[in-house]
């Protein structure tokens, strides 16, 4: 449902771009179910593990491919639904094999400062490495920076939840709160400032790779995530992962690439927004 979100707000704002960002009802919708998507989002993240949810997060490209083709009126291709079947056969195995620690999913005050320290030395380094970089470089950079920041966000977000079921209210921790809302807008921004000069097709692969891929990490090391078959299972996963990724990257070029009936500039992409 988040990414069914994520997918219809990315209709909104394609709208959007080519009525010049004018409209209030277009803001309002895509706002809304941007909104919902977040939402959507951080709630399924008290149910399972880091690794899933990230990683059901692409499936908002699966959806962007058929508003593309109807909003084009075109036919979805074979190398489209290969591209479509790889991401759901590495997805579904890592979805099977993923398992949540025994543990509350919960992050000390020093383990959050820590992982935010380091989230925020990452994030600033791959924004100055884009400042000297060529204008495709420099998009793939600032999309890495994104991922980064979505991905620890949704960590966090995950032991924001953890903390506000096993406690109430007064359990949360400001501090991870405020990065969470820090990294989201953060990453937002960032991922919309790699679209220019770059296109749309290479940040958007990047950001939807390096997002479920961080936080994936992520959720290893700081709550403790696991996944089925030991050594055997680590290794499934791992092919997984970059099956899934081949099927991303291919998604995200078909989705941004133009149509051959799109010939104004504003109809050449559907803009899709990233999950958190």
């Amino acid at each position: 449902m988040s990414a069914a979100s994520y997918a219809g707000a990315a209709v909104a704002q394609e709208r959007l771009a080519k009525n010049g960002q004018r409209g209030l009802t277009r803001w309002a919708v895509a706002l809304v179910l941007t909104a919902g998507g977040v939402g959507l989002h951080v709630i399924a993240l008290n149910f399972g593990t880091v690794a899933v949810v990230q990683a059901l997060g692409t499936l908002t490209l699966l959806f962007a491919l058929p508003i593309s083709a109807l909003r084009y009126r075109t036919r979805i291709s074979i190398p489209a639904w290969i591209d479509a079947g790889l991401t759901v056969a590495g997805l579904s195995l890592i979805m099977s094999l993923s398992v949540e620690s025994d543990e509350p999913a919960l992050l000390t005050s020093t383990g959050s400062r820590y992982l935010s320290l380091v989230t925020l030395i990452l994030v600033a380094g791959l924004i100055g490495a884009s400042t000297t970089a060529g204008p495709r470089t420099r998009g793939v950079l600032l999309a890495a920076a994104a991922g980064v920041a979505f991905g620890i966000s949704s960590v966090l977000s995950k032991a924001v939840m953890a903390a506000f079921a096993d406690d109430g209210p007064a359990a949360v921790s400001l501090f991870q709160a405020g990065m969470v809302v820090l990294l989201g807008i953060g990453g937002y921004v960032l991922s919309q400032l790699s679209y220019r000069g770059a296109g749309l097709a290479a940040p958007l692969a990047t950001v939807s790779v390096a997002n479920p891929i961080v936080a994936a990490i992520a959720g290893v090391v700081v709550f403790n995530e696991s996944f089925r078959f030991g050594v055997e299972g680590r290794v499934v996963v791992a092919v997984a992962a970059i099956v899934m990724t081949l099927g991303v990257i291919g998604l995200a070029r078909r989705t941004a690439v133009a149509t051959p009936s799109a010939t104004d500039p504003a109809d050449r992409a559907v803009p899709t927004p990233t999950s958190p």
